[in-house]
């Protein structure tokens, strides 16, 4: 018999403690074992328990989600997903709980309801799936400190910077789901000034919290990182991130530019990295980079295989150093990936590929 994933279940609100038991139950691969109704009572338990996978409110009384993580962390790491809504500082809130080492997070406004909540069902039942196996000890080295300095830049011996040339420059094009956010902090917090590219980027997030991830990289990076609106010009030194609910396409018009839109409807993800990456492919050819980073399921890895199919370069992350190695792995499979690399190593990769 095959053994069943172990969660506790975190939460203030008792219409949610039993919302969630419902839908993590229905899973015949997901067993509840026990529910917390705050911060302490959730750290204690985890402890006495240790269940396979944590999912935590944000906001509770007393000890709130984001103490309940962080003691979690340091004293019994397990993989956590952060239940959260969205508010005005919903989004910058998230991105704390994935540097206290959160892998992913769900957002719960929408869940007002028994109606509502059950719209989060099968998203939920996913990623626990997905976290369950997690190694831990990778998210512990990881975590980042309270106030992330710039770090220094260490370039290629052989790297130069070079004067932006619309005309010659080059589109290196990303995509990330679980881990994701770290991962693209530390490419794009590493990255040069001066580089003749710029740069698009997909990561999985609920709806609302890509503005707060571009603020973020936008003050750790060296590059113009936003997130992007219907027509913006694509430009050296630019880093467009697709905003949740939107898919991002790259157009050639009277200028380079990116389009939103919510169609094609038939993907599972809104943005899709496939979606971009396919886009970027037949505008650049072979002036367009593409890397796969850390994620689960498969969304990229017929857009990288595009990339490489029209003459451009792609890069994945290894499995050693991904939180949850799926869509580089698929994207390995289809055999559309030139180089495999661990995280330390794709700002090296990428500087290499824009000088060829």
């Amino acid at each position: 018999m095959t053994k069943k994933i172990r969660v506790l279940v975190v939460d203030d609100s008792v219409f949610m403690r039993k919302a969630l038991y419902r839908m993590l139950s229905s899973d015949p691969m997901i067993e509840v074992i026990d529910t917390a109704s705050d911060g302490e009572e959730g750290y204690k338990k985890t402890r006495m328990l240790k269940p396979d996978v944590v999912t935590l409110d944000v906001r509770m009384p007393g000890m709130d989600g984001l103490d309940a993580l962080r003691m979690i962390m340091a004293d019994c790491p397990v993989p956590v997903l952060m239940l959260s809504s969205l508010t005005s500082e919903g989004g910058e809130v998230t991105l704390r709980a994935l540097d206290l080492g959160a892998v992913d997070v769900i957002d719960k406004s929408s869940a007002h309801t028994a109606m509502d909540i059950l719209g989060i069902a099968g998203e939920l039942t996913s990623k626990v799936r997905a976290v369950a196996g997690v190694d831990t000890d990778k998210i512990v080295k990881k975590l980042a400190p309270v106030h992330p300095a710039r770090p220094q830049v260490f370039l290629p011996q052989a790297y130069v910077p070079v004067k932006a040339d619309t005309e010659e420059m080059k589109v290196v094009a990303i995509g990330a789901s679980t881990g994701g956010p770290p991962a693209l902090q530390e490419i794009l917090s590493n990255l040069p000034e001066g580089l003749n590219a710029a740069f698009l980027v997909v990561q999985h997030m609920p709806i609302g919290f890509t503005a707060s991830l571009a603020e973020r990289l936008n003050s750790l990076s060296r590059l113009e990182v936003s997130e992007a609106f219907d027509g913006d010009l694509v430009r050296p030194g630019k880093c467009l991130i697709a905003p949740s609910g939107l898919h991002m396409t790259l157009h050639v018009e009277e200028e380079l530019c990116v389009h939103l839109s919510k169609f094609p409807v038939d993907r599972i993800h809104r943005p899709s990295v496939d979606v971009m990456m396919e886009s970027a492919a037949k505008v650049m050819r072979g002036r367009v980079i593409g890397v796969i980073l850390t994620g689960m399921g498969n969304d990229g890895a017929m857009g990288i295989k595009a990339i490489h199919d029209a003459g451009g370069k792609t890069i994945a992350q290894d499995e050693e150093s991904c939180i949850v190695y799926g869509m580089p792995k698929v994207a390995v499979s289809l055999g559309g990936v030139d180089r495999i690399v661990p995280l330390a190593g794709a700002v090296p990769a990428i500087l290499d590929e824009l000088e060829t």
